[in-house]
């Protein structure tokens, strides 16, 4: 028995589920918020590493969420942080410079709250399944391999992929064997539990005591954190004796953030100073790509456990809550953040009652930060590598092509343009799938399919709605096919797909009538829609001809 979170518009959900709050579910939130926070720790130091940053970004970027989304979210089971995909959009846009990536996360903020005050969640709806789909294989391709570097201890290699590539082959020789065995067990150890976890649901496996089902699941879901604290006991051990074989993540900042605004200019290594607008251009399309792709991941995420776990979530007040997440972890000095799918899911399987399970994980966050980070000081890069390479290997989803080729071959290509596109730039990748399916929408608008079936007169039902740009199209065809041939026929046409008209179309029909009188034949509209109707009759159209039914027109 949950609470049912969210009850109608209100900007302060917290208010619909606190009151009802009931004491047995203040121990699973304890048990998720805990179980959230060690899988958050590790994950949040990798994915700093793929933005670019220094580790403890991961952590000032992972604590915020929790205290925003228990007061504005509608979902019980989101959790916000760090995810691959933010990770490799921010540094794709502020190339690892930590000063952008805080004002990066500010804007990005301010966008995403005013599309929530506007309520602008419905532009989410033209980013098609296919772009979504090309965009996350090609991150995961790209966050996978750019971690393959650190599994084999290499060091200046480039972060464009394709050089990424070229010079990770070029440089194995000079690969660290001890990197190299680290990485491909912690590699190996992930895996191996990520399975374990797997199988426990299967009805395959032989029946065993409810304790040790629980044991290997609590061990499984934990793997992140166990494997870390294992490998940095193993870089410590070695360092000890004096051998130096792993790459480690060094000295970072100890302690909680200071509380300040984002700067808003930057000083070069040389001492010139970048102006806020220079800033704001260098970002570029960045700027809207970012809030976009990190509102679309978190609302399809709340949507997705909404429906598993019945209840609904607010698309709007989801983005208020992303944005004001945002808008605070910038003066925390975190980079943009958006739901987390792989924590979300380890919250709602831990049986989460209520968003203030967030609270327990970020305060194990914020303790993380207080006193652990000296420990940090020995995390092999290796084993963050592994961490990350497992999180995003179930990104690449190839059954979804195979789904695509089967029910729909054209949507394929968005898909593979977002897909080739992302490994020149991530966000010209999405911007370029984006133009290519609104393309694609724009066409079948412009170019609906006209069934023309011969009665005696000629029935031509439109199979969609008639818009503007659809009015050359549908004059053409009664054009070839009634008007210029040596006998002129009359036309019904079938309108009962057709659910608005706008002022072009009227246009346009005002002149086939009058091409329909001049050749002595008529121009029928047949099954019209009360307000369809209603439009043409305020547009005093001569000659206009209607009937309810195609069948009485044509006797």
């Amino acid at each position: 028995e949950l609470p049912h979170l969210y009850n109608g518009p209100a900007w302060l959900p917290i208010l619909s589920w606190l009151p009802r709050y009931k004491l047995k579910w203040l121990q699973m939130d304890l048990l998720a918020g805990i179980t959230v926070g060690l899988t958050t720790v590790p994950q949040a130091l990798a994915y700093a590493e793929v933005a670019g940053l220094p580790v403890q970004y991961g952590l000032y970027s992972a604590f915020m969420g929790g205290f925003i989304y228990t007061l504005l979210g509608t979902s019980k089971d989101v959790t916000l942080g760090p995810t691959a995909i933010m990770s490799l959009l921010c540094f794709s846009v502020v190339g690892g410079q930590p000063h952008r990536a805080v004002l990066l996360t500010l804007l990005c903020g301010l966008i995403q709250a005013v599309m929530a005050l506007l309520r602008l969640g419905f532009l989410l709806d033209f980013i098609s399944f296919p772009v979504i789909k090309g965009f996350t294989c090609a991150a995961a391709v790209t966050i996978g391999f750019g971690q393959v570097k650190n599994i084999l201890g290499l060091k200046d290699v480039p972060h464009q992929f394709f050089l990424e590539v070229y010079y990770t082959f070029y440089k194995i020789p000079e690969a660290r064997i001890g990197d190299v065995v680290l990485g491909l067990l912690c590699l190996a150890v992930l895996v191996m539990l990520m399975f374990m976890k797997m199988g426990l649901g299967s009805e395959d496996v032989p029946p065993c005591s409810r304790l040790a089902r629980k044991l290997v699941w609590a061990v499984a879901t934990m793997r992140n954190a166990l494997v870390v604290v294992a490998a940095s006991l193993v870089a410590f051990s070695w360092d000890a004796y004096g051998h130096h074989v792993f790459t480690i993540t060094g000295k970072t900042s100890q302690g909680l953030p200071p509380f300040r605004p984002p700067p808003t200019s930057d000083t070069m290594a040389n001492g010139t100073v970048v102006s806020f607008g220079e800033i704001v251009e260098d970002f570029g399309g960045g700027l809207a790509v970012i809030p976009i792709m990190g509102l679309l991941e978190s609302i399809a995420i709340a949507k997705a456990f909404g429906n598993q776990n019945d209840y609904r979530i607010d698309a709007n007040q989801e983005l208020l809550a992303i944005g004001v997440t945002n808008i605070m972890g910038s003066f925390v000095s975190a980079y943009p953040v958006t739901g987390s799918f792989g924590r979300t899911a380890v919250n709602s399987q831990t049986g989460v009652c209520s968003p203030a399970g967030g609270i327990v994980t970020s305060v194990i966050v914020l303790l993380s930060l207080e006193f652990l980070m000296p420990v940090f000081y020995y995390i092999p890069k290796a084993c963050l590598a592994a961490v990350i390479i497992c999180a995003v290997a179930p990104m690449v989803d190839y059954h979804v092509v195979a789904n695509m080729w089967r029910i729909r071959k054209l949507d394929l290509l968005p898909f593979v343009v977002t897909f080739l596109m992302s490994f020149w730039q991530v966000q010209y990748g999405i911007i370029a799938g984006v133009a290519v399916s609104g393309a694609m929408l724009l066409y079948n608008m412009a170019r609906p399919q006209i069934k023309v079936s011969d009665h005696g007169v000629l029935v031509m039902e439109l199979s969609s709605g008639l818009s503007f740009p659809a009015t050359e199209h549908l004059s053409h065809i009664i054009h070839t096919q009634a008007l210029q041939v040596s006998l002129p026929r009359s036309v019904v046409l079938d309108c009962h797909h057709v659910s608005v008209i706008d002022y072009t179309v009227i246009s346009e029909l005002r002149d086939l009538l009058r091409q329909f009188k001049l050749r002595d034949v008529q121009l029928v509209f047949s099954r019209l829609q009360p307000s369809v109707l209603e439009v043409l009759l305020a547009a005093d159209l001569q000659g206009l001809r209607h009937t309810d039914s195609v069948e009485a027109q044509q006797h």
